[in-house]
């Protein structure tokens, strides 16, 4: 495969996973699992996902984006993800990446609910995790949404009148929410993840050191719960550099 090329496939169980793979330009050092967000998060992230696997595949970097089963271009619908599922994809992708690239070294990179699926993906035997804004406190963040939700069903700017309680239930930002999904997330604990070689926290106001994890601010927050910037991309390059220059360090 020509070097900084991307190529798109399936592959799993019955090929139902979508992968795109960044071949990487210069001898290949390590390879990079990029796990995503869900929901309006993963369509956000889009850009900045291709983004930087394209700055860390010029790096020497081999690259896997991929989607878990009922998210992006994978089968299934969003109803139907579940965390554990996540967990498993991720760990298949893990060993996708390894059989493509002939790498065994591979780092996964997170943001969000996909920082904490890499986290949680010991089978996965990753060589370190850089996590963004990982979520620790599963009850926490689904009450975000569940707000976040309330509050965009009454939107006067998107909509003419409230949307009934009945057109938006199970339901979060425009995606459909399963039981299942929010049992395992309330279930989410931070004792239950690995913690992280590097953490970058948007909130953050100096690096710093907790225990093995080095704590990278990015300088503002990152506006995940801004109703008005919902459907606004995220994107950061300072983030690119900084993921880059610690998987060069790193190698």
């Amino acid at each position: 495969m020509r070097a900084g090329s991307e190529s798109p496939f399936f592959f799993g169980a019955r090929s139902g996973l979508f992968g795109m793979y960044h071949a990487p330009e210069g001898q290949k050092r390590s390879a990079l699992l990029m796990c995503p967000p869900l929901g309006q998060d993963l369509i956000r992230c889009h850009r900045l996902y291709r983004q930087l696997a394209q700055a860390v595949a010029a790096r020497g970097f081999a690259v896997l984006r991929f989607d878990y089963h009922g998210t992006g271009d994978s089968a299934g619908d969003s109803a139907d993800v579940q965390w554990d599922r996540c967990v498993a994809d991720t760990v298949a992708a893990a060993a996708e990446l390894r059989a493509r690239s002939g790498v065994d070294r591979v780092i996964a990179f997170g943001a969000r609910l996909g920082a904490s699926v890499a986290l949680s993906a010991s089978e996965a035997r990753f060589a370190d995790v850089i996590a963004w804004d990982a979520v620790l406190d599963g009850q926490g963040y689904m009450a975000s949404l569940d707000a976040l939700q309330a509050a965009l069903r009454e939107d006067a700017g998107r909509f003419t009148r409230p949307r009934a309680h009945a057109d938006v239930a199970a339901q979060w930002l425009g995606f459909a929410v399963g039981d299942p999904l929010r049992r395992q997330l309330a279930a989410l604990r931070p004792e239950a993840l690995r913690a992280p070689s590097l953490a970058i926290d948007s909130t953050a106001t100096t690096p710093r050191t907790e225990g093995t994890t080095r704590i990278l601010p990015l300088g503002q927050p990152t506006p995940w719960n801004d109703l008005r910037r919902l459907e606004s991309a995220i994107l950061s390059h300072p983030l690119i550099r900084a993921v880059g220059d610690y998987l060069e360090e790193a190698a």
